[in-house]
């Protein structure tokens, strides 16, 4: 499995890897997090986040950022070269689990398994309750009205 780096507006990279830890516990160890605050230069967050990248590359590296355009994709840029280390934007907890999920992935695979999580991993969730409603004993005749509780 390649090293994962999130870097991610603060606090979102240190909590990613904290619901990362705290489903998989085993599967962490080469997960880094960087929180890009908005009063660091971004030299000094380039700096961190070649310094982290060092730390999870084995020799393969994937980069998790937020959003596209901002600072933290945009440090993952300088810090990415598009072969051994590549930058999926977007990241979310599905994209991150079922990452860690396949450890013996190439970086390819990791990528398209990220990409997978992510867009899987959005829907749209019906707000009403769903209806599995037992009858009631002596009182439920279904032929007279229909009784949704």
């Amino acid at each position: 499995m390649p090293g994962v780096l999130i870097i991610a507006h603060a606090p979102l990279a240190s909590s990613l890897k904290a619901v990362a830890e705290h489903a998989f516990p085993d599967c962490t160890r080469m997960v880094m997090a960087l929180d890009v605050s908005s009063h660091t230069p971004i030299e000094e967050v380039e700096a961190e986040g070649r310094r982290l990248l060092d730390a999870v590359r084995s020799p393969d590296a994937l980069i998790f950022t937020d959003v596209f355009g901002a600072t933290p994709c945009n440090v993952a840029q300088r810090l990415a070269d598009g072969v051994r280390v590549r930058i999926v934007a977007g990241v979310n907890v599905p994209m991150l689990w079922r990452t860690l999920c396949y450890q013996g992935d190439s970086l390819e695979a990791a990528v398209s398994r990220a990409v997978a999580g992510a867009t899987q991993g959005v829907m749209q969730v019906a707000t009403a309750r769903p209806q599995f409603q037992t009858l009631k004993p002596g009182g439920n005749d279904q032929s007279k009205f229909h009784d949704q509780q």
